[in-house]
């Protein structure tokens, strides 16, 4: 990212750098056979081949599994400090977690078995019917499908190994001390719910867990407020009566917010046993740009105490 734009929000880098990138699952399927092909041939022809063709645009859809593969692969190559990978906020984001156990399981089954076993592949998985209609599809359509399921499994075949032992070091990586894995959910009961469910799978799997941070939160205004007082110098002061009072109505709704948001963080941080939770307000503005990034970030690295007073001031 162009210095420059830190700069004009105020930050200063220290020499420092942010990367950011989108997954194109497609374009990462083709890297990890590239990678596990054992000659060019063999490359080529899978990634020319029609039925793979098919399936990595099929998996272009489940990005979970190329995820990994590119976090793997970035780690790999050393060049970051920190890195980052944001998951999807509902349950989905295990299916991140159990991409690579999914993948040792189909590549170790019996039916990926079958295709693999170089004796006679097309007309021991299909019967005499099933090679008869593929003939008259062939002659409607120019396309053998019997004949690239053949080439595509005795292709692919001698990648296995490789896609076998990446599954392992990716499970190794999500596993390891220096990994962490953050919690982020809204203060409402539903994603307060998936937040807890989500840090269950995370000590059933043993995976490292860093804390939580429960974003968009109503704080509780700290001061008592009378409601019959304010609600006489509010219109004094505004002039209006009718101004007045939708006012005061506003703030009971925010307190009365504010108030379940407590409530839910609470047995959040019961049913964690998290010791910290850490809480962002909502924020006058939605965060599309880097002063909008800066601004959170000076909740994320405040005390409970600053994060009070900065709150209070917002």
């Amino acid at each position: 990212m162009d210095p420059a734009r830190f700069a004009e929000a105020g930050i200063e880098l220290n020499d420092g750098e942010l990367w950011a990138m989108q997954l194109d699952a497609k374009a990462t399927f083709d890297d990890v056979v590239a990678k596990h092909a054992p000659d060019a041939e063999t490359r080529d022809r899978v990634l020319e081949n029609r039925i793979y063709k098919q399936i990595s645009n099929a998996l272009a859809g489940s990005q979970e599994y190329m995820a990994m593969e590119k976090l793997f692969e970035i780690h790999a190559e050393d060049r970051y400090d920190l890195l980052v990978l944001d998951t999807p906020p509902s349950r989905n984001a295990l299916d991140f977690l159990e991409a690579p156990k999914r993948l040792t399981q189909f590549i170790e089954g019996r039916s990926l078995q079958v295709f693999l076993r170089p004796t006679g592949i097309g007309m021991k998985v299909f019967g005499r019917g099933s090679a008869m209609g593929l003939s008259v599809l062939k002659r409607i359509t120019g396309v053998d499908l019997l004949q690239d399921i053949a080439e595509f499994f005795q292709a692919f075949s001698g990648m296995v190994g490789g896609f076998r032992e990446r599954a392992r070091r990716v499970n190794e990586l999500l596993a390891d001390r220096q990994t962490s894995f953050l919690i982020v959910c809204g203060p409402q009961g539903e994603p307060i719910s998936e937040a807890v469910y989500f840090h269950r799978k995370l000590v059933e799997a043993a995976l490292p867990f860093g804390g939580v941070i429960v974003n968009k939160v109503h704080y509780v205004p700290e001061a008592e407020v009378d409601e019959a007082r304010i609600g006489g110098e509010l219109e004094e002061a505004l002039g209006n009566a009718d101004l007045a009072e939708r006012v005061r109505a506003n703030f009971a709704d925010y307190r009365a917010l504010a108030e379940r948001d407590a409530d839910n963080i609470a047995r959040l941080a019961r049913e964690m046993k998290a010791r910290r939770v850490i809480r962002v307000p909502y924020l006058d503005e939605d965060v599309h740009d880097l002063r909008g990034l800066a601004e959170v970030n000076r909740y994320l690295f405040a005390s409970e105490r600053e994060r009070v007073v900065l709150a209070a001031g917002s």
